[in-house]
């Protein structure tokens, strides 16, 4: 009898270990988000911090959180920085966040350094959005999260052809078709202003290469910024695979700076069903 409950007893023992190791293990390695969510959004003519403005009736950050639930994240970081604590309030009933402050908004690769401490023991991939692209669609995301977890490249942009990209960044890419870098409009020659692949700001890096690619990062421009777009450029220098996949929907272009802009992406969002 006693070596019946001894037996018994070692493996209780054992299941419990495992039952408890295999999910900690399964969550260090599935894709963490990080939401850039700092910026005041001077013109939108508002007090609120840009990521609050209303589109029908909700904060434009409510939508980029509820695709990020539909494609599996659980775990999102949200950098806040402009009237942070009203960002907080409004998201307090949101499950699986963690906020981090900005102090001092030095751009967007600042921004994602501000969040290093707490994704470093992170195994798996980081995606990196905007918290003012509301129109940001779960099947893109998808398709990204997919190829990523097929061919684990050091970096994903998510990309999309636009017809007039006037003010975007363009993405360009060697004879071979091989992604080299980001060219902001107002410093892209005449050539490269006619390429219409396009960046918005959607990104799914390897942990690691995020952070080491962050480290190298300068702020030796006009704005004296750090800025994310440098990093995948910075990954190519060191020979990583950096790959830009125009997978982004059209919708997804729609970018708000302005109130006109805002309720552009409003009445597309009641075409599309919202």
């Amino acid at each position: 009898m006693w070596l019946v409950y001894f037996a018994k007893s070692i493996r209780i023992t054992v299941i419990k270990i495992r039952s408890y190791s295999l999910p900690e293990k399964a969550t260090m390695s599935q894709p963490i988000a990080i939401i850039l969510a700092a910026g005041q959004g001077t013109r939108m003519k508002s007090d609120l911090p840009k990521v609050l403005c209303p589109i029908l009736q909700r904060p434009m950050i409510s939508y980029v959180l509820d695709t990020l639930e539909s494609v599996g994240i659980e775990r999102s970081l949200v950098v806040v920085g402009y009237r942070s604590d009203e960002v907080r309030r409004q998201l307090a009933d949101r499950n699986n966040l963690e906020f981090v402050e900005q102090t001092q908004r030095l751009g967007t690769g600042h921004a994602v350094q501000t969040c290093v401490d707490l994704f470093r023991e992170h195994s798996g991939a980081v995606l990196v959005l905007t918290g003012d692209s509301p129109m940001v669609q779960p099947d893109s995301l998808k398709q990204l999260m997919d190829h990523y977890e097929k061919e684990q490249p050091s970096c994903i942009l998510g990309t999309l052809h636009k017809e007039n990209p006037a003010g975007l960044g363009r993405i360009i890419r060697n004879e071979n078709g091989q992604f080299t870098g980001i060219v902001e409009d107002k410093d892209a020659t005449e050539a490269q202003r006619s390429i219409t692949e396009v960046n918005m700001s959607t990104y799914l890096f390897r942990s690691s290469d995020l952070i080491e690619s962050l480290s190298q990062l300068t702020n030796n421009n006009r704005q004296a910024e750090y800025y994310l777009t440098d990093c995948p450029g910075i990954l190519v220098e060191q020979g990583m695979n950096v790959q830009a996949l125009p997978v982004l929907q059209p919708c997804e272009a729609l970018t708000i700076n302005t109130i006109d802009e805002l309720q552009l992406v409003e009445t597309e969002m009641l075409k599309m069903g919202y």
